[in-house]
Order: structure tokens, then C-alpha cells, then sequence
């Protein structure tokens, strides 16, 4: 049985820690996404702090900017807590969520692909102020002694080692919104190799392989998931629950990124399958010991991880991606690819992290 560690109210939160790491990278990779055409084209890197507004203003622009960067001043604050509180803590983490956005539109100057913007900036700080007043005004209590507290210690297994398997969970839940893969497909690399010469396959070859794909990945996670939580607690419920989160991110993903006339179009024969089988695995595997689940998680991972590397190209899949206007998109999508592409590789070397005798305490 995993032993519950006692929560003392007053320390830092290292899942609010992991969580800003973890959103400060994603930051970094869209802002300077595709890392590719780096030159200098005899411009100061700030010198577009003098320069005028932008020709082209549009609101998805301010709203998408103040919008990212509203999450990295929530989880700034809440970082710092309790060794810096109150208006310091807003001040501290506002400047600091500025200027990461200053030195990393200052980089885009040496991007061709992308323009810095002092408009950016600006509104990206906004965002940030915005977001460290949120965590102040709401955060810290749900932090420290709120409902989500009190949640996050009845329903998951106290330490650092499972928040850090909590962070990997929400990045799953991310990948969802990336909607070029198969149903849960993550760790796609034939996207880093020689394509393979493309070969005639019947359409039950790929209802077959998006089911074995589909059913792997969602057997595992839902273990993966289940190794983080207290024991005596409905983990069915929760596992039902992380599902149904998953999908519901997975069709907003097909309906608005990819602007697909119906938002269920992930929902195709492979995929039924895929989650019928692996619902049914899951359910049946969760009655397992906990070192049992860990290690079948792995397994699944691995098997999941080959299987969709070795499945064949839908070939209508792949026509409707060609004409995909990717448009404002184009750096949100960059970034869910490649936590898509690296998500079963981290998930695998962390069980392999979890130590078997945390499972006998």
C-alpha cells in the first residue's frame, strides 16, 4: 500500500514548480518554433521596441498572446509561494513572465519565419499580471488549503516523484489537441526518417491497426494513471473520468484546428474498436497489484509506441492533412506534435523511475 505523506501548509508546491517548468518550455518551443533559418539580418534584437505598432492588428492575435501567457503568471505565483507572498510575489512573477517574453521575441528577430512585435510583448505581459493576479486572488488558497488541495492528497499519492507523474498526465491530456495522429497515437517518429515507399493495403489493415494503436495507449495511460493514485479510491470513476476528458479535447482538436465539418471524424471504425478493447482491458487490469500495473503500463506503452510506428498511412487521412490550412495555428500545432512525438519515451523511463518499494509501504 503507498503510504500517504502528511501535508504541511506552508511549502513550496513542487507540482506548481513542475507544472511552470514544464509550461515555460512549451512557451519557448511555440515562440521559436520552427528553430530553423537562424540569421542576422543587421537589425538591434530589441530594436523593434522603437518601431511602431504593427501594420496588422488582429484580436485573435491579442487574444491568443494575452491568453498564453495568462497560465505562466498563474503558475509563477504559485511557484513562488510561500517564500515570496502577496504584491511582491505578483511583481516578481509579472516581471519575470515579461521578460521571458522580451528575450524571446528579441530571438524571433533572427527567425525569417517570425516578426517581433512590441505589441506582443506588451500584451503577453498583460497576460502574465493577469494571471499572477488570478493565482493570488484564488490560487494560493486552493494551493494551500482549498478544495483542490484537499483533492489532489485524498485522490493521488503524496511526493515529488508523483507530481512530476501528475505534470506527465496533463501533458497526455495535451497531446490530445494534436490532431494529426491516430486516436492516442503518440511517438510517431517516421516523421524524423525517409518515407517509406507507399504500398496498397485494404481498409481493414487500417481499422485493425488504429484499434491495436487506439487500445494499447488507452489501456496504458489508464495504468499509468492508476499507479498515482490512493489506494481505496474509485479509480474506475477517475480513469472513466480522464477518458472523457481525453475525447472531449480530441474533438475540439479535429472541429477547431482542424476544421473538419464534423467535430466526431476521430471517431472512425479503428477507433470504436481501439476503445472498446482497451476500456475493457483497463477495466479488468486495474484490479492488479500496483508493481503488476506499473510494469503491464510499460509493456503497453512499448507495444503502442512500435504499433503506431509500423502502421500504414491512411491515404485519405493523409490527403485531408496536405490541404490543412494550418494558419494562425501553425506554432500551437509544432508544439503538440512534438509532445506528442516524446510523451511514451519520458511516460516510459518515469516507471521506470517509480521505485518498486514505494508499492510494499
Amino acid at each position: 500500500m503507498a503510504r500517504v505523506v502528511p501535508v504541511v501548509d506552508g511549502r513550496p508546491s513542487p507540482l506548481a514548480r513542475y507544472l511552470l517548468l514544464a509550461y515555460v518550455l512549451l512557451i519557448i518551443y511555440a515562440s521559436l518554433h520552427p528553430f530553423s533559418g537562424w540569421r542576422d539580418h543587421g537589425v538591434g534584437a530589441f530594436a523593434f521596441l522603437a518601431g511602431g505598432l504593427p501594420r496588422y492588428i488582429t484580436s485573435f492575435d491579442l487574444i491568443t498572446n494575452f491568453a498564453a501567457y495568462l497560465p505562466l503568471g498563474f503558475f509563477a505565483l504559485l511557484a513562488l509561494h510561500p517564500q515570496v507572498r502577496g504584491v511582491p510575489a505578483l511583481a516578481v512573477a509579472g516581471l519575470a513572465g515579461c521578460c521571458l517574453s522580451l528575450a524571446l521575441e528579441a530571438l524571433q528577430t533572427y527567425l525569417p519565419s517570425r516578426i517581433p512585435s512590441n505589441l506582443d510583448v506588451a500584451t503577453n505581459g498583460l497576460g502574465v499580471f493577469a494571471g499572477a493576479g488570478l493565482a493570488l486572488a484564488f490560487g494560493v488558497d486552493l494551493l494551500g488549503r482549498g478544495r483542490m488541495h484537499a483533492l489532489r492528497h485524498r485522490w493521488f499519492v503524496s511526493g515529488h516523484r508523483y507530481d512530476f507523474g501528475l505534470v506527465l498526465l496533463a501533458l497526455w491530456l495535451f497531446t490530445q489537441l494534436n490532431p494529426v495522429t491516430l486516436l492516442f497515437g503518440n511517438g510517431d517518429l517516421r516523421g524524423l526518417l525517409e518515407p517509406a515507399p507507399g504500398v496498397l493495403h485494404p481498409a481493414t489493415v487500417f481499422i485493425q491497426a488504429e484499434a491495436m494503436v487506439s487500445a494499447c495507449n488507452l489501456a496504458a495511460v489508464g495504468l499509468f494513471a492508476s499507479c498515482l493514485t490512493q489506494d481505496g479510491q474509485p479509480l474506475r470513476r477517475l480513469l472513466l473520468a480522464l477518458l472523457a476528458g481525453a475525447l472531449t479535447l480530441k474533438t475540439v482538436a479535429v472541429g477547431v484546428l482542424l476544421k473538419a465539418q464534423n467535430e466526431f471524424a476521430w471517431l472512425t471504425p479503428g477507433a470504436l474498436l481501439g476503445l472498446a478493447g482497451g476500456l475493457g482491458i483497463l477495466m479488468l487490469a486495474v484490479a492488479l497489484p500496483r508493481g503488476a500495473r506499473r510494469a503491464l503500463a510499460g509493456l503497453l506503452l512499448m507495444a503502442a509506441t512500435v504499433l503506431v510506428n509500423l502502421a500504414p498511412e491512411n491515404p485519405y487521412f493523409a490527403d485531408a492533412l496536405q490541404q490543412w490550412p494550418q494558419g494562425y495555428y501553425l506554432n500551437f500545432n509544432g508544439v503538440t506534435h512534438l509532445v506528442s512525438l516524446a510523451w511514451p519515451f519520458v511516460a516510459l523511463f518515469y516507471l521506470m523511475l517509480l521505485s518498486p518499494r514505494a508499492d510494499k509501504l
